[in-house]
């Protein structure tokens, strides 16, 4: 972990070396958790603004692969698996804020659940609302309750995964190729929800690791 933010690097040279060759997993997984407990108790300690913003907007400025190769062999329910995820996520909605909107959107109007309460995204919910409610998830890691962040994480999942199956019933008869990969979508959805839902679990038990 580097001594200070004043570049949004994630991680210092000498923990970049333990990856180095790729064939220690149990230094990968040492160094995946060390890194995501010392990022996340120094920016809560201290959650400087700038600080944060840096921390947000990450990947938008060096890529997702720094925080892939850090955190992305975590195990989904640990504290670096959580973190991967989350910027995993927001990634996607950046890339295709249109697309995300849409199945989110098509999720709100089919949900039976408090789902989109949850997550908490404006409505009608279009690609700057969307892109809006990813930061604020991320954000809410670092400076709110983590486990609300993770939860609200989970409820955008699960939302996303009613949109990506209604659209899959949709064109079952006339696009089926399709509609196999949005049910595909829907699942994977689906089971990142149910990560995230466990990873709150165990940070209100002061067991995430």
């Amino acid at each position: 972990m580097a001594d200070n933010f004043h570049k949004p690097t994630l991680f210092s040279a000498n923990k970049f070396e333990a990856f180095q060759g790729g064939d220690d997993p149990a230094a990968i997984s040492r160094v995946a958790h060390e890194t995501a407990q010392a990022l996340l108790n120094r920016v809560r300690k201290d959650p400087d603004p700038e600080t944060v913003e840096r921390l947000v907007a990450y990947t938008d400025e060096n890529g997702i692969d720094a925080v892939a190769e850090l955190w992305s062999r975590a195990t989904p329910r640990s504290l670096p698996g959580a973190l991967w995820r989350i910027y995993l996520i927001r990634m996607l909605i950046r890339q295709d804020p249109e697309g995300c909107a849409y199945l989110y959107q098509r999720g709100t109007d089919a949900a039976a659940t408090i789902d989109p309460l949850v997550a908490g995204a404006a409505v009608p919910t279009g690609p700057a609302e969307i892109m809006t409610l990813a930061d604020e998830i991320l954000r809410g890691l670092f400076t709110g309750d983590f486990a609300v962040a993770l939860d609200r994480g989970a409820a955008y999942c699960r939302v996303t995964a009613v949109g990506a199956t209604s659209i899959a019933d949709d064109l079952e008869l006339t696009e089926p190729h399709r509609s196999s990969e949005l049910t595909t979508r829907a699942l994977r959805f689906s089971t990142t929800a149910a990560e995230f839902a466990a990873c709150a679990r165990l940070w209100r038990r002061d067991s995430l690791e």
